[in-house]
């Protein structure tokens, strides 16, 4: 930390019992953090969804949303139902403020999941 105030944050979401109703669920996450990231007002960088089939690795999928100030992320183990979300900001945005619309749209959209634990991380 610079002068006792972090430069940087993480807010780390944990879910379980997350499932889709869309077929390719790592495609619709992707759209859900743009949304997310773009109402918040931040500049996205690049953007790019995995899918694993399971052949190499467990089913699922990892989506990154790079950022001007760091990254969102969300990976998925399909098959068991849990969720990481990952909110990293170093900047004058808030990363509460986008873990929160991320949230909200995930328990709109998904009534079975649950959040199991939320953790902010102060960084450098």
């Amino acid at each position: 930390m610079v002068g006792g105030q972090s430069r940087g944050s993480h807010v780390l979401l944990d879910y379980r019992n997350y499932s889709s109703t869309e077929e390719n669920d790592g495609r619709w996450m992707l759209r859900l953090i743009r949304e997310c990231v773009r109402e918040s007002g931040i500049r996205e960088v690049h953007s790019h969804v995995e899918i694993f089939d399971g052949g190499l690795s467990p089913p699922g999928f990892a989506a990154v949303v790079l950022i001007d100030e760091s990254h969102v992320t969300a990976h998925c183990y399909s098959e068991i139902g849990l969720l990481a979300i990952d909110v990293f900001t170093c900047g004058d945005h808030d990363p509460d403020g986008v873990a929160e619309l991320i949230h909200e749209r995930l328990i709109s959209e998904d009534a079975s999941i649950v959040l199991d634990k939320r953790q902010r991380v102060d960084r450098f």
